[in-house]
């Protein structure tokens, strides 16, 4: 499965949990975990409040296309 996002990759540079920002953004622990492994992704909105929440532009949660080539 492709990697589409770096959630786990910013939490863990950041030293936060999914349980954190699970918390911080009103979401379920479970969904958090399914972001983070990428078997789902979150909306567009998601993305700009997981951004918010972890102070980081939305451009750094994704993937760039250049990488998958």
């Amino acid at each position: 499965m492709a990697n589409f996002n770096r959630l786990k990759v910013v939490l863990a540079e950041q030293q936060k949990t999914g349980k954190w920002l699970a918390e911080q953004i009103g979401k379920s622990n479970c969904t958090v975990s399914k972001w983070c492994s990428n078997s789902v992704q979150p909306d567009l909105k998601t993305l700009n409040d997981i951004a918010n929440a972890l102070n980081i532009d939305v451009k750094d949660l994704i993937v760039s296309s250049a990488n998958n080539k």
